[in-house]
């Protein structure tokens, strides 16, 4: 059965929380914490020592939301490419609930942490270099599925992927595009489609037309009628 306690400290990391998805976690007074919860400064510290205390359990929280609405559904879709298109589509709209005025919660975090030394900073890049070890890892079993091709490094992927939700998380929420996710899905797919063996891969040269092919003795009858 959870005690008082522990609910009270739940409510204040999900506050927190969502005061870090709006403002950024630095922003997050405790001060304004406290008052918005009812709770006395005192009665805050007396389940956080410190704001950096606080925000390990923040950054915490944010790594189980993600994980039981982004990796644990994706992972339960066949091993290979469509284990990777659900990790694809279910980061996609992770970045697009309306719950993260700023969308994916990391991808803000790493702009308010990557020159900022620290536990917080140390906890962020583990858990991004989880989640890229997640994408090589779909990777590795797309190419054990023979579903992509032996030239794919999955490290590469990883990162191409990760790029393109990065690159799409500032088309939709700062450039508001409105093809944002049709670029996001494009470079996808290109992304998809260079990764698959090779025999699958292969273009296919069109056939040139009569027209075409007739044009080049077209040209020499008349060099020669000069």
């Amino acid at each position: 059965m959870t005690s008082k306690g522990d609910r009270t400290r739940k409510e204040i990391v999900q506050r927190a929380l969502a005061l870090a998805n709006e403002l950024g976690l630095e922003a997050v007074s405790l001060g304004v914490l406290a008052a918005g919860l009812k709770l006395s400064k005192s009665g805050l510290f007396a389940h956080f020592q410190s704001k950096e205390a606080l925000q390990l359990e923040v950054v915490h929280a944010a790594i189980d939301r993600f994980s039981q609405s982004v990796v644990k559904p994706a992972l339960a879709a066949p091993r290979g490419e469509p284990r990777v298109r659900a990790i694809f589509a279910a980061f996609l709209a992770w970045i697009e609930a309306g719950d993260r005025k700023a969308g994916c919660f990391f991808m803000a975090l790493s702009h308010e942490y990557d020159d900022r030394p620290g536990a917080v900073r140390d906890l962020l890049v583990s858990s991004l270099q989880d989640w890229r070890e997640t994408l090589a890892k779909a990777a590795r079993l797309a190419k054990d599925e023979k579903h992509f091709g032996p030239q794919v490094d999955p490290a590469q992927f990883a990162y191409e992927m990760a790029g393109i939700a990065m690159a799409y998380q500032q088309a939709f929420k700062l450039l508001r595009d409105a093809h944002a996710r049709e670029r996001a899905d494009a470079a996808f797919e290109a992304l998809v489609m260079r990764s698959r063996p090779a025999a699958t891969t292969a273009v296919r040269t069109k056939p040139m037309s009569s027209r075409t092919r007739k044009a080049p003795r077209q040209a020499g009858r008349a060099g020669a009628s000069r």
